[in-house]
């Protein structure tokens, strides 16, 4: 029998570094580009195998769009090749604003791609020069209609908060325009002040005097985030999107099924350069040097084999982060043990502190226990 499984593959160029990303990526030549995505094709058709259904392939980075078309179709191309590819599979592919033009788009819908997810940030101009984007609010609008004409009817628009001299009412701002737009799904995140970055430059002293409790200086304070998350509940609520997790909405049936995939562990394979996999047990990733990728693009680091135990851990500080929660049924199923008696003390804990509840057969955060999630999640780790 088939088993199910998600493909993720990872394109680590950009056209510019933004300036409080951390993630594996970087401007490079077209010759760099090519070389790669011949490298990313002999992974994929090397990695290949029948015994499991592709039910979604995700290509991020990175900024995806930045390849031709052509090298584009050779990927997906290569998926269908090596894997047997469900006929409604969810093919999405990360765009950044002012990379995408009419032929690309429709060239996408041809390939077969038919989820886009467009990196806006900030409707503010200022806010997108603050945080190094390349584009405006007006080529992320012209960019978002194109891809309608093109035929795309599922569309996600990521949004950022906490920027420094963000104001709630700049957030709320944000959140309304996007949704009037009507995508299908929006992710709302904040941001966060990463180590080796120009924000933590730039904001580090910042981030700890907010961890230490005092007043920021440049980024918003801690009522003021918590201002902007509480408002982006109710905002897009009323706009018609359900939150099912932490940090996505989606118009009903439109959640990403990709991420879905990863809070439930359903097994992936990451195929480029660093990307990530969850196999047969077994966490590893491809090498992150590119000359060593090049040389050998299968090659992997950080294999692992996780334990009970592991396993254990994951499915409940991954799966907490939605909101239907983990289902005790299918932990029982999992592990031949009641979730109850797996951690007695700190389920017993969290629901009496009102952080977690207990539903027809699942445990979720409640309103309070997103708010301090990390700490819930933290009690779970044996």
């Amino acid at each position: 029998m088939e088993r199910d499984l998600e493909i993720y593959i990872h394109i680590p160029f950009c056209a510019r570094k933004c300036g409080y990303c951390d993630f594996l990526s970087f401007p490079a030549s077209e010759e760099a580009k090519e070389r790669y995505v011949r490298a990313l094709v002999r992974d994929i058709l090397d990695e290949g195998t029948p015994a499991y259904a592709v039910r979604t392939v995700f290509m991020g980075g990175g900024t995806p769009s930045l390849l031709r078309e052509g090298q584009t179709a050779e990927i997906l191309e290569a998926v269908h090749r090596a894997f047997q590819v469900d006929r409604d599979a969810e093919v999405t592919i990360e765009a950044n604003p002012g990379t995408l033009t009419k032929e690309k788009l429709r060239a996408y819908r041809q390939m077969g791609i038919n989820r886009l997810s467009m990196g806006l940030q900030s409707v503010s101009d200022r806010e997108l020069k603050l945080l190094g984007r390349i584009h405006t609010y007006q080529d992320f609008l012209d960019n978002y209609w194109e891809a309608r004409r093109a035929g795309f009817d599922n569309i996600n628009v990521d949004l950022m908060s906490a920027l420094p001299g963000q104001t709630a009412a700049d957030w709320r701002e944000g959140l309304r325009r996007t949704a009037a737009l009507e995508p299908e799904h929006i992710s709302a995140y904040s941001l966060i002040v990463e180590e080796h970055t120009p924000f933590y430059e730039r904001y580090g002293r910042d981030r700890e005097r907010l961890e230490r409790g005092e007043e920021p200086v440049f980024l918003p304070g801690e009522e003021e985030e918590r201002r902007m998350y509480a408002d982006t509940l109710e905002i897009l609520s009323q706009a018609g999107y359900r939150r099912y997790e932490i940090s996505n909405y989606a118009r009903p049936g439109r959640e990403c099924r990709h991420n879905k995939g990863y809070w439930k562990r359903t097994p992936y394979l990451g195929f480029g350069l660093g990307a990530a996999s969850l196999l047969e047990g077994r966490r590893f990733r491809r090498v992150q040097e590119m000359g060593a990728f090049l040389e050998r693009p299968g090659a992997r680091e950080e294999e692992t084999a996780l334990s009970r135990q592991e396993e254990m851990e994951e499915t409940l500080f991954l799966g907490l982060r939605l909101t239907k929660g983990v289902s005790e049924e299918e932990f029982f199923r999992l592990f031949g043990e009641p979730l109850d008696k797996a951690y007695e003390k700190p389920l017993e804990d969290m629901l009496r502190a009102g952080l977690l509840e207990r539903r027809e057969g699942w445990v979720r955060l409640t309103r309070r226990g997103i708010d301090v999630s990390n700490y819930v999640m933290a009690q779970f780790l044996l």
